[in-house]
């Protein structure tokens, strides 16, 4: 099964996120089958990035998302609405 969450990146006490699609019983570090987006939660506002048509296509395809990468996922959707 395949799941789409978090996989931490940076220095220790510096965090970044990249959202990946990846299996669901492998370790967090190990080798994604795509890379969605990212998540920076140190700058001011929290920078999210995501391609949502990718998003949706792993959606699509079965992929089951995280909470947090959920919640990452609708606030996207949201300012994305708001941008056009």
């Amino acid at each position: 099964m395949m799941s789409m969450r978090l996989m931490r990146f940076g220095a220790k006490g510096k965090p970044s996120y990249r959202i990946v699609v990846i299996d669901s019983k492998r370790p967090r570090e190990s080798k994604a089958k795509d890379y969605v987006g990212s998540y920076n939660p140190l700058s001011e506002p929290p920078e999210i990035s995501i391609n949502l048509d990718k998003a949706k296509f792993w959606l699509g395809k079965g992929a089951k998302a995280s909470p947090t990468v959920k919640s990452l996922l609708e606030k996207a959707a949201k300012s994305a609405k708001t941008a056009v």
